[in-house]
């Protein structure tokens, strides 16, 4: 009888929509209300303070994720090895979170220089306008580009995870794992052939 991972499931969905859901209204809501504040000087103070509430609670979601995944892979390591499609999809995921994590990092980065540099006027959260001083104008255009780059690759992990799940159904584990028997029996063979 397999073994129920419902916690691990809980934290590694409800991490990774909160890491999803929290970027794209970030982008969106935050950035975005930034820019209907009247005095540009006032403008990125109003996207620091939310997406300053907004990191502690971000941080706690992609460690739940994090922690949830990393026990859901040792739950299925036997799936990964022997399923056909399963070990392709989980390095995909791998790569996406990868790149997640870094890009949020590094948004992090820029978002604490527009912190250190003040109330200095902006278009909104992440748009210069001409007065914008260069260095926070520079910041602010990849924070433009990074604003979507991290729900796409969030998405996409949601999207890898959604395959995980329709792998996991008892027909699909069946169906693929008798598929991945003959490289399983060749590698098998090739093996004992080349210990004679």
């Amino acid at each position: 009888m397999a073994q129920r991972n419902t916690v691990a499931h809980f934290l590694h969905d409800a991490g990774l929509a909160a890491w999803f859901g929290g970027s794209l209204m970030g982008a969106v809501g935050v950035n975005g209300a930034a820019k209907d504040v009247d005095d540009p000087r006032q403008r990125a103070r109003v996207a620091n303070a939310g997406w300053g509430r907004w990191t502690p609670v971000n941080l706690v979601a992609i460690g739940a994720h994090l922690v949830g995944g990393f026990q859901l892979l040792k739950e299925n390591k036997g799936r990964v090895a022997t399923q056909k499609g399963v070990l392709a999809n989980t390095n995909t995921k791998l790569a996406l979170t990868a790149g997640a994590l870094g890009a949020t990092a590094y948004a992090r980065v820029l978002g604490q220089k527009m912190m250190n540099a003040g109330d200095v006027p902006v278009g909104g959260g992440a748009d210069p306008i001409a007065s914008t001083p260069p260095e926070v104008a520079k910041a602010q255009k990849q924070l433009h580009a990074l604003q979507w780059v991290i729900p796409a690759l969030t998405g996409g992990i949601l999207a890898s995870s959604s395959l995980h799940e329709e792998q996991q159904t008892p027909t699909e584990q069946f169906k693929n794992t008798v598929l991945g028997l003959p490289s399983t029996i060749g590698t098998a063979v090739g093996g004992l052939t080349a210990a004679k």
